[in-house]
């Protein structure tokens, strides 16, 4: 897990100001405790200044003085706020009136003030379906340019360092796109790819996963998978990428020889991107219960600044290591 220290000590180096919705959640504000006592990043927590006060105070969280907080409900900027999101949304039917009561919601305000370029990144979910986090998201920040799909990407640190970047590899999409078509999978290999640069600060060598590997199968899944691979190359020439591969073919350099010689991907590859996400999904869960790799995740990427879903049973150290890995982007798409 050498990574994770290398990635907290980026964010150390380059503070980055990321907004924390779910400011009265006990995990939360416990994460946020040790993020500024540890200097990780600048925190903004949203909630009830009372309760968050009061929860201060009975867990003796020393560091969270360092943290600004804003009470959604009695902001007093909330019209200036309020008149962005009518501005963003009004074609799709936005009113003043409904815009004031969605900027008392703390998804909304985080949003907003990533849209203002008064935070560089959000991270929630402790307490909010995935749905909830996404939504003002899509809506507010939007995707990044060129992109349509946000998918979900995992890091995993996987115990065989023979395989990947000495064991560290990502998954994707394993969270966000049920069934991608050719366009949105090339999207997916261009995301998690810059999120490989950004995290792992490797070279990625993207393998596009199928059950064929070079023609070994007809089937329109196949063809799938080998038009997003032509699209991936088109979006971003330098990318290397290939597919498509079976997964030992990606994995294993003496399977890759046999079974795409001259591949410069086959065999070596640190980035496995997965034709749909049941694949992808089932794929880590198994390498992480089966192989006892650490998965890390799932990273949002596509959006324009990093807003991260977190699960409803994350722990204090997921929501501190979420938190680091969204300042790590930040910087990323700056």
């Amino acid at each position: 897990m050498d990574l994770m220290k290398k990635i907290i000590a980026k964010a150390q180096s380059n503070k980055q100001r990321i907004v924390l919705p779910e400011g009265t959640e006990e995990r939360t504000i416990k994460a946020a405790d040790a993020l500024l006592a540890d200097g990780v990043a600048n925190i903004i927590l949203l909630g009830n200044k009372k309760e968050i006060e009061d929860l201060t105070k009975q867990h003796n969280l020393c560091s969270l003085s360092k943290a600004t907080i804003i009470d959604p409900e009695q902001n007093p900027r909330k019209e200036e706020y309020a008149s962005l999101l009518f501005e963003l949304r009004k074609a799709k039917g936005m009113t003043m009136e409904k815009a004031l009561s969605l900027v008392e919601d703390p998804l909304y305000l985080g949003c907003l003030m990533i849209k203002k370029g008064e935070a560089d990144g959000e991270v929630a979910g402790a307490r909010n379906a995935t749905g909830n986090v996404l939504r003002p998201a899509l809506q507010i920040i939007k995707t990044a340019p060129g992109i349509s799909v946000v998918s979900g990407a995992f890091l995993m640190f996987i115990n065989n360092h023979s395989y990947g970047d000495n064991g560290i590899m990502l998954f994707a999409d394993c969270a966000v796109m049920p069934n991608p078509n050719a366009a949105e999978l090339a999207q997916i290999a261009v995301s998690t790819a810059k999120t490989a640069k950004i995290l792992v600060g490797t070279d990625p060598k993207v393998a596009m996963l199928s059950f064929s590997t070079k023609g070994s199968a007809s089937h329109e899944m196949v063809d799938k998978v080998v038009e997003a691979t032509r699209l991936a190359k088109e979006m971003d020439p330098t990318l290397k990428i290939d597919g498509e591969l079976q997964a030992d073919a990606a994995i294993v350099p003496s399977v890759g020889n046999k079974k795409a010689p001259g591949s410069d991907i086959a065999g070596q590859a640190n980035v496995l991107v997965f034709p749909s996400l049941e694949a992808g999904n089932i794929a880590y869960k198994l390498v992480q219960r089966l192989a006892g790799a650490e998965a890390v995740g799932p990273i949002l990427q596509g959006i324009a600044a990093p807003v991260n879903d977190l699960s409803r049973g994350c722990s204090v150290d997921d929501i501190y290591k979420l938190v680091a890995i969204t300042a790590n982007q930040a910087m990323g798409t700056k």
